[in-house]
């Protein structure tokens, strides 16, 4: 299950993972957000202990996704070493998404 993370924990959660971090930023009643939910619920058994997989609901935080500029959902941003490294297509396969981390 892939855990929620919120404005107030993100840079703590984020700053200390030994691994790349990818975010979902979604809402509640976005077919596409939980499309692609799904799909990252996937990925997470390959993923884990390569990437840890985060969501955000951005209805309830408003500062992270506006540091980021966040203006279309779903939004999936990739984190390394506690930086914000990119986004990444915000649709797609739990397969494409796992190629787009290969190239971390």
């Amino acid at each position: 299950m892939i855990v929620d993370v919120t404005d107030r924990d993100f840079d703590s959660v984020v700053e200390q993972s030994m691994v790349p971090v990818l975010v979902e930023f979604w809402k509640p009643g976005c077919g596409n957000c939980r499309a692609l939910l799904r799909e990252l619920e996937k990925l997470e058994v390959d993923a884990t202990g390569k990437v840890l997989i985060l969501k955000m609901n951005v209805e309830e935080n408003f500062q992270i996704p506006a540091e980021l500029e966040v203006r279309s959902l779903p939004a999936l941003a990739l984190y390394c070493q506690g930086a914000f490294e990119r986004f990444i297509g915000g649709m797609g396969t739990s397969e494409e998404i796992l190629k787009q981390l290969r190239l971390i």
